[in-house]
């Protein structure tokens, strides 16, 4: 691959289905239904639309339009990207962010997705054939993890699965971004959707056994409870959601959308990709694992679960849902697969960025990057795997799901309204678009979007940063580790910096990639 033959991808459809790929995840079937239960059930959904449209759909498709910008002027991840549409030096060490988020969460995704591909071979295998009690369950995944003892503590075991989950995504990423990406997601979204409306018909159509109705299991999920919307932590929770659920804020999107055409209709591609996350979240992720829960367990035990967290929904409830019908270890099989799918699809993304960083940067080439990217993720993956049970993982997790995302989506609404400049950026969005973008969006992303960001960065300072920050709550066994765990991510933030100025102190070559839009008279004269 070289600068005269650019990576491109080879389908409007798989280019639509990769970055979908990438916002669906382990969070639209697990975190969702959780969040939506126990935020206000069918009331959820008003703060979660108004953050999808006041948020969402407004950074989707910014970070649409910067990415095929930044594609057309040689540049695919984000440090590049920034320096080439606004022309200035500085603008590079923003788009840090674009790198350094996306590794950290590659790191322990990886971790929790092979997790994934374990329990769907202990499913089909009868591992769990008979355990009734989520308390089972749960020592089963702590001596999964190491942890403790249960019947999955078997050395070895965990670092099998997440060696094998490794070598898929890396072997995908080495492939590059048709052969690997594209490919992997043509095939594995079709499969994710048939995987899903299976166990979803096969929740919706329990007769006759637990303790409550499928009708009551939909009621508690969708049962409005607005007395909830007064609560400013449910409206936070809510957005938190939209963050997640669409990959927004850590630059993926940007990277992916680089690779399209410049004539490529991105107005349309942002909307139906968006579309589709919020199909596989709204419709299938909330008729599965939270109705299925209140059948067999009732809704106050259900509550429970919710409260637990998402892993509680999904490692421990649903295994002793599904081994209690017929059928049980090959639904048990379905779905974590189809939480693993999900789960590949989406790490692939965060890999991206930094090979491409790598590759239009350094100049190395895939398979050199590829590698680079392998040897620094197992390093980082010791201590996660080693120091799990003290919160090492929940601790990365924490910071780069919630501020820093956050932070992320704000440099970029900034870069696109303020440094490219509206006018350039909106021209971007709607040029070559089959569909007319309503202008009160335009208007949204240039006041509202901004402000919303402000806001909720203020905010989860204000609330979970801080109380995090000095430590509440924290065993004093785990704050060592839990310590270990920011100056780490600190060190891998000065580590991207000094990379991001290094690499742009080498001589760059003399074409339009360095240039910003607002010297696009120089840029024709360059030609």
């Amino acid at each position: 691959m070289t600068a005269s033959t650019p990576e491109r991808w080879a389908t409007k459809a798989g280019v639509i289905l990769a970055v979908a790929g990438s916002a669906v995840g382990l969070g639209n079937f697990l975190r969702f239904p959780t969040q939506a239960a126990l935020y206000g059930g069918g009331a959820f959904m008003v703060p979660y639309f108004c953050a999808f449209l006041l948020l969402g759909m407004p950074l989707m498709w910014c970070e649409w339009a910067l990415g095929r910008r930044g594609g057309s002027l040689g540049r695919h991840s984000l440090p590049g990207i920034y320096l080439a549409l606004t022309g200035r030096r500085w603008a590079r060490y923003l788009g840090v962010l674009g790198i350094y988020i996306p590794f950290v969460i590659l790191v322990y995704y990886t971790y929790i997705q092979s997790w994934t591909l374990g329990f769907s071979v202990f499913s089909i295998l009868g591992r769990f054939r008979g355990v009734a009690e989520r308390e089972a369950m749960e020592a089963a995944l702590l001596g999964y993890l190491g942890i403790g003892e249960g019947p999955l503590s078997v050395p070895g075991w965990g670092l099998l699965f997440l060696g094998i989950t490794l070598a898929l995504n890396f072997w995908v990423i080495y492939r590059g971004v048709s052969a690997g990406i594209e490919r992997l997601s043509r095939i594995a979204m079709p499969l994710l959707f048939v995987m899903a409306i299976v166990l979803m018909v096969r929740v919706l159509t329990l007769r006759g056994v637990g303790v409550a109705t499928v009708g009551q299991g939909l009621d508690f999920l969708w049962r409005p409870d607005f007395g909830k919307l007064r609560d400013a932590s449910v409206w936070l929770a809510a957005a938190g959601q939209i963050f997640f659920t669409l990959s927004l804020g850590l630059g993926a999107i940007i990277t992916y959308s680089s690779y399209v055409r410049p004539d490529e209709d991105i107005a349309l591609k942002g909307l139906t990709s968006a579309s589709l996350n919020e199909f596989c979240e709204v419709i299938l992720g909330a008729s599965i694992a939270i109705p299925a829960a209140v059948v067999f367990f009732g809704a106050v035990e259900t509550t429970a679960i919710a409260q637990g967290g998402s892993f509680n929904l999904g490692f421990m409830a649903m295994p002793v849902i599904l081994q209690q019908m017929p059928l049980g270890g090959l639904l048990g099989l379905v779905w974590f697969l189809l939480l693993f799918f999900a789960g590949v699809t989406s790490s692939v993304s965060l890999m991206q960025p930094m090979v491409a960083f790598l590759h239009d940067e350094f100049g190395w080439s895939r398979r050199r990057a590829t590698v680079g990217l392998f040897g620094m993720t197992a390093a980082y993956l010791a201590p996660v795997v080693l120091l799990n049970k003290y919160g090492f993982l929940d601790e990365m997790d924490f910071w780069a799901c919630n501020m820093f995302l956050v932070l992320g989506a704000l440099v970029e609404v900034i870069v696109f309204v303020f440094l490219l400049g509206i006018e350039r950026g909106w021209e971007e969005l709607t040029r070559g678009a089959s569909i007319r973008l309503p202008v009160l969006f335009r208007y949204t992303l240039q006041y509202v979007t901004p402000l919303y960001l402000l806001i909720l960065l203020v905010s989860w300072t204000w609330q979970q940063a801080l109380p995090k920050l000095w430590l509440e709550g924290v065993d004093p066994v785990a704050r060592p580790v839990v310590i270990a765990s920011r100056l780490l991510m600190l060190v891998v933030l000065a580590a991207m910096l000094l990379a991001v100025r290094t690499a742009f102190r080498r001589p760059q070559p003399p074409t339009t990639h360095s240039l910003g839009p607002h010297l696009e008279e120089d840029e024709e004269h360059v030609r």
